[in-house]
């Protein structure tokens, strides 16, 4: 029997907070302030405690949240920004928007997170070259997880470089007791509805406590306004987040704590079941994931998928195909090899359905499928082996 389960249930979400949204969304309608009206500025108190961050600034979309980040610190024509390969395309495209080349650095085997000694020696290459002007490092909190941000700082520190917290997965994490959207000099987060906190449409939010950063933020978000929209001093985007999305943010911030608790119960019933049959996420003590994705690996991915797809329950593979081996990126001159570690990666990962209304028997389901699977798998093995020594 299909079990036909969604990736993601936003559905079953809307019901719970259903009263809610609608009494919000309503209240939009009723004063007519679609674009920068009062439930931007209560959004943007109630995550700035949420993340003890000193500013918070909302806006369109978590690219343009990057994108803004990026723009603070003037990055342009001839800057290098450090950043993984094993991201969302948008991380390396939003450098890339402003003229500024991304070097892609490996990554952890086991986080998939950043590498901080890898990330180091391409410092200290692209220095040697002398042919772009290091400028900063842009982490990634891949599917929830925070980056190890005490050895990036320690690094950034040592060659004076900004630090830009991609947290567009990691929203409710924590790295060493500190809320992700707090762990950079500047910190960028996405809403897109499939994100721990999403809205029903694109938004996002840049993060600061730094007092000039976050002035140059705000004037940059609305086409580099000064006193007012029609004094431009910079040269800006339009990057505002609208005045709906912002209502739908603040009911669900009411059960997201509730949602975190609950996609980590999952991720902890997925553990304890799967780590036998392939390998399971790894999370050191001094983190918590947002659980964005509960992303596997196995030798046998497009095996594993197909068996669970034919039991009705979907598969997600994030990432195919690193920003290094992208078409987009080949003019920079990466070849099969240099990244090791996110190649591997990205032939063997996807993730397994994770949201906070999953039952747990879901897990139990997907156990039997892949215990069968390997069992035939093992069995094929074998037989080949036989059939060789005939």
């Amino acid at each position: 029997m299909l079990m036909n389960i969604p990736f993601i249930d936003l559905k079953t979400q809307y019901e719970r907070v259903k009263p809610q949204i609608n009494a919000r969304i309503t209240q939009v309608l009723e004063h007519g302030a679609y674009v920068m009206g009062p439930e931007i500025t209560e959004l943007e108190r109630q995550l700035s405690d949420y993340c003890n961050v000193k500013h918070t600034i909302t806006c369109s979309s978590g690219t343009d949240a990057l994108l803004l980040g990026l723009m603070a610190y003037d990055i342009g024509p001839g800057d290098a920004v450090f950043t993984p390969s094993f991201t969302f395309f948008a991380t390396a495209e939003a450098i890339a928007l402003l003229g500024a080349t991304p070097v892609f650095i490996d990554i952890d085997s086991q986080s998939f997170n950043l590498d901080p000694k890898r990330l180091a020696e391409a410092i200290q290459q692209v220095k040697q070259s002398k042919k772009l002007n290091p400028r900063g490092i842009l982490p990634v909190n891949l599917f929830g997880l925070p980056a190890d941000y005490h050895e990036i700082h320690s690094i950034a520190a040592e060659h004076d470089l900004f630090v830009l917290e991609d947290a567009a997965q990691s929203f409710g994490a924590t790295y060493r007791d500190q809320v992700s959207c707090s762990l950079g000099d500047i910190s960028a987060t996405s809403f897109f509805p499939a994100k721990p906190l999403g809205c029903y449409g694109d938004g996002g939010a840049v993060f600061t406590d730094n007092d000039e950063l976050a002035e140059k933020i705000l004037s940059l978000r609305i086409h580099g306004m000064g006193r007012n929209k029609y004094d431009n001093v910079r040269i800006g985007i339009n990057a505002r987040m609208d005045s709906i999305q912002a209502a739908v943010l603040l009911a669900k911030l009411e059960i997201f704590d509730d949602e975190l608790k609950k996609r980590r119960q999952l991720a902890g019933v997925y553990d304890q079941c799967l780590k036998d049959l392939i390998e399971t996420p790894y999370i050191p003590d001094w983190k918590t994931s947002s659980w964005a994705q509960f992303s596997v690996l196995s030798k046998h991915r497009e095996r594993m998928i197909e068996a669970l797809a034919e039991q009705g329950i979907p598969v997600q593979v994030y990432y195919r195909t690193p920003c290094h081996m992208s078409k987009a990126f080949a003019y920079l001159g990466y070849k099969p090899g240099d990244l090791p570690n996110t190649e591997e990666a990205s032939s063997q990962i996807f993730s397994l359905p994770m949201h906070p209304y999953l039952g747990f028997d879901v897990a139990t389901k997907i156990t039997s499928i892949l215990h069968d699977l390997l069992t035939k798998i093992s069995r094929e093995t074998e037989r080949a082996k036989y059939q060789d020594v005939r």
